[in-house]
């Protein structure tokens, strides 16, 4: 029988600021195509463990190790560099791009790389945003449509299927319904369940 070693593990994880502890000695372990909840009220830490675990804050102690290696971000650029993608709260979408363009927010497919002048290749953009869309069962009628004009389902979709389109390693989805309707809701929930049959390890925290 093989037994698979996590792709993330945790170890006494703790975070102080100055005399309040945010999180004290959290351990975790996700598997190979595990989904995982962290639930927990207001204040329980949940958003402080994720900031630790995607570079966005650093620890005061313990250890986190992705596939069998100890590793330590210096910032969410450098966890979704060694293939970890965080879909927050606040979503980090920018409204007057279309859908495209949000996908690929930093990532962008050039023709021609000219550093600031640079000239993007829209429709490899369009295309391969499309291809993401479909992977994770998100509709989008008109691609072109800025996420102003979308509801917040939409928009959430948009980031998951981005997050799912690039992530190697782990999803991790910060409260991924939390200013959603029940329809909207349940739509996201297909998404996830979606990701589970494709076998890609996610954390959820609600």
């Amino acid at each position: 029988m093989t037994i698979l070693q996590p792709v993330l593990r945790i170890r006494n994880l703790t975070k102080h600021y100055g005399g309040v502890k945010a999180l004290t000695g959290a351990e975790f372990e996700l598997k190979p195509g595990e989904h995982a909840a962290i639930v927990g009220d207001n204040g329980a830490g949940k958003s402080t463990f994720v900031r630790l675990i995607t570079g966005a804050e650093q620890p005061n102690e313990g250890e986190i190790t992705l596939d069998d290696k100890r590793v330590m971000f210096e910032s969410p650029l450098d966890a979704r560099e060694q293939g970890i993608e965080t879909v927050y709260q606040t979503l980090a979408l920018a409204e007057d791009l279309d859908v495209p363009a949000n996908i690929f927010l930093g990532r962008e497919i050039t023709r021609l790389n000219l550093g600031p002048l640079s000239v993007l290749n829209h429709r490899a953009m369009r295309e391969k945003s499309q291809e993401m869309l479909s992977t994770t069962g998100v509709k989008i009628q008109d691609m072109s449509e800025s996420l102003r004009g979308m509801s917040g389902g939409q928009r959430q979709c948009v980031a998951i299927a981005r997050a799912a389109g690039f992530a190697k390693k782990l999803i991790i989805l910060d409260e991924p319904t939390a200013a959603l309707g029940v329809a909207e809701t349940a739509r996201v929930e297909q998404i996830i369940k979606g990701l589970k049959q494709q076998g890609i390890p996610l954390i959820i925290i609600s």
